[in-house]
């Protein structure tokens, strides 16, 4: 990361954070029905239109500068420059480094010269009837 793309990183956060500030001290539109009731005189501080005109002011000048630097950031982003390196093209690996395992269990290799066979199970005998005896039926 280069410096410029580290400043507009930097720019970028402090706009967002102070966006984020001006908008937590901006009264609502609801604020308005409490100046009846003696809460007006609070709005003073910034002039005789109160701080409305002043914190939305800032706002928008923040909110167009949150929008450059987001544009500049995608801008510097999609630059071809130098290619991010990742962490396996650092690692030097001999030319003769052995193969890694693989996942899958790898099938046995066929042999043709030999014929494995797998030992069988002896099949069921009928059972042996005698002449004497009758047999039974269901």
């Amino acid at each position: 990361m280069n410096w410029l793309h580290s400043a507009v990183v930097i720019a970028h956060l402090l706009f967002a954070a102070a966006i984020v500030a001006l908008v937590l001290l901006q009264r609502g539109k609801g604020a308005d029905a409490g100046a009846g009731f003696g809460a007006g005189a609070s709005g003073t501080v910034f002039g005789a239109r109160g701080s409305a005109s002043f914190l939305s002011r800032t706002t928008a000048t923040l909110a167009v500068l949150f929008i450059a630097t987001s544009l500049t950031l995608a801008y510097l982003g999609g630059r071809p420059g130098e290619a991010p390196k990742s962490v396996i093209d650092r690692v030097n690996l001999p030319d003769s480094a052995p193969a890694l395992p693989s996942a899958t269990p790898a099938a046995p290799a066929a042999n043709t010269d030999q014929a494995v066979e797998l030992p069988r199970e002896p099949a069921p005998q009928p059972a042996q009837q005698t002449q004497g005896e009758p047999t039974q039926q269901q």
